[in-house]
């Protein structure tokens, strides 16, 4: 990849080569913690896999300043050290390391109760995105925002970059009766904001009364991507690298199938497939549609875990060829498309609130039951229903194009880069 300098960046996914060249939001308050936070009693949004520009968890790094009076980290999806599958619930425990007490955001509540902020003063969120709606993260931050506005404590969001950049915004805008933690603001599936920015969207939107404090970063462009942040990644179970990141936005409405989106393989939402498909007719025919940025190859993968465990799937492995070329929720419609009309009989749509695999993405909202996983990913029933009525993926994205542009428009007042 040739970055905006017109420097070549390795094809090594996660490896640091030209050094920090963006300075990330917690780092300039780590730098002047008096100014930010004062005397406060401060509570702490992350893990360890939120890391500063050199690779030090922000954790230590909270714990390691003499000007900060840490007392507690809030843990949201994965666990306290990122390793928990998606779906776990989290317990409270203690971090034997700083010795600071952990707090669940992802076990018998995903929202901070009054009790869990009664020892601080001040919740900083480490801002965590992907770049997509589906980001659990996001919930996890907008609910936080209601909690301390509730609460009447300061928030301080402190920005990171979006992987997969800040120009590009795709998809439909979120039908609120379909709200769930797979998809909580009304915004894109791929949006093209910071959580800082999206945090300041999220307030302004829903009319509340907080203290909200967005740290911005230094020397982040719209046009970057994460090669080209000099960070190293870090990523959850399912999200190992950059190029997953690209795909991902389209790749994971497969969570709303009875197809296998690569969970419990070494290459998640870059393997697609299922034990009725035929890889090399399908291949071939994503091929044939020559969207953007991409190519696929046939292939055959055995999950571990999750759908179709130990079974033998067949369909497509997804390779990025061109970052800026790449659509990827027209990418995803389109292999949705694809993938159904190659055996209607055996495709289907993964119901919500189902005991196993993909849909307990969604819990814990009372959506369960009441709409299919798909929807609830797609932000709506209408997705679902083009798809079943032959509508193409040209034809689905230009509907969705009105509520694109509404949200750039809307986007504006709120962007800080």
């Amino acid at each position: 990849m040739i970055n905006r300098a017109g420097l070549q960046q390795p094809e090594v996914e996660g490896w640091n080569v030209t050094g920090p060249v963006v300075k990330l939001g917690v780092t300039k308050l780590l730098e002047e913690p008096e100014k930010y936070l004062g005397t406060a009693r401060v509570g702490l949004v992350a893990n360890y896999n939120a890391v500063d520009e050199y690779a030090t968890p922000i954790i230590r790094l909270f714990a390691e300043c003499p000007k900060i009076e840490f007392t507690r980290i809030y843990v949201a999806e994965h666990g306290l050290w990122g390793c928990e599958q998606a779906g776990v619930k989290v317990g409270h425990v203690g971090d034997l390391r700083t010795g600071v007490d952990v707090v669940s955001l992802y076990g018998e509540t995903v929202k901070p109760t009054p009790q869990m902020l009664e020892d601080i003063d001040v919740l900083v969120c480490d801002g965590n995105d992907i770049g997509s709606r589906y980001w659990t993260c996001l919930s996890t931050t907008a609910l936080c925002i209601e909690a301390a506005a509730e609460a009447g404590k300061q928030i301080i969001v402190t920005d990171r970059p979006n992987p997969i950049g800040g120009m590009a915004v795709e998809g439909n805008l979120l039908d609120i009766e379909y709200r769930s933690f797979v998809g909580y603001d009304r915004i894109p599936i791929r949006h093209g904001m910071t959580p800082g920015e999206l945090a300041a969207m999220y307030v302004g939107g829903a009319g509340l009364d907080v203290d909200l404090l967005v740290i911005p970063m230094d020397n982040w462009g719209r046009e970057m991507l994460f090669p080209e942040t000099g960070h190293f990644w870090t990523g959850t179970p399912n999200m190992p690298g950059f190029e997953t990141a690209l795909v991902y936005p389209g790749t994971c409405l497969f969570e709303g199938t009875t197809l296998s989106e690569g969970r419990g393989t070494t290459k998640p939402f870059r393997l697609i497939g299922a034990p009725w498909l035929d890889a090399i007719d399908l291949a071939d025919r994503l091929n044939t549609m020559e969207l953007g940025g991409v190519r696929f190859r046939p292939a055959h993968f055995r999950p571990m875990f999750s759908k179709h465990s130990g079974v033998e799937c067949a369909g497509v492995e997804v390779y990025v060829t061109d970052a800026w070329e790449l659509d990827p929720v027209r990418l995803g419609v389109s292999m949705l498309i694809a993938a159904r009309e190659q055996n209607l009989d055996a495709f289907g749509w993964y119901g919500a609130g189902s005991p196993t695999g993909s849909a307990d993405l969604a819990r814990p909202f009372p959506v369960e039951g009441r709409h299919l996983f798909i929807d609830l990913l797609a932000g709506g029933a209408e997705l679902r229903r083009w798809i079943e009525e032959g509508a193409t993926s040209d034809e689905i994205m230009a509907r969705w194009e009105r509520e694109t542009s509404e949200f750039m428009d809307a986007r504006e007042p709120y962007l800080i880069y």
